[in-house]
């Protein structure tokens, strides 16, 4: 069970982190190509211009989480082999 909750937790933060870092791609190439600002505040740019922002941070939190199950598990592991 533990091990699933990990593996579910690993597949969102890569998950969370990768869309975030594609999104900041996008805006440096959106950017780069001559887009204005006006130009993102339309369409689909308003959230991929949001995701960084949010997603990062997230994605930091997941990895923190990460860590802590981890630990648990492992701590866990070892409380039962010591018995």
């Amino acid at each position: 069970m533990s091990n699933r909750v990990e593996r579910v937790l690993a597949y969102m933060v890569a998950s969370v982190i990768v869309v975030s870092l594609a999104s900041f791609v996008a805006l440096i190439i959106g950017t780069s190509i001559g887009l204005q600002r006006d130009d993102f505040a339309v369409g689909i740019w308003p959230i991929v211009t949001i995701m960084p922002l949010i997603g990062l941070p997230i994605g930091f939190v997941l990895i923190i989480v990460l860590l802590i199950v981890s630990a648990v598990r492992r701590g866990r592991a070892a409380k039962d082999a010591g018995n």
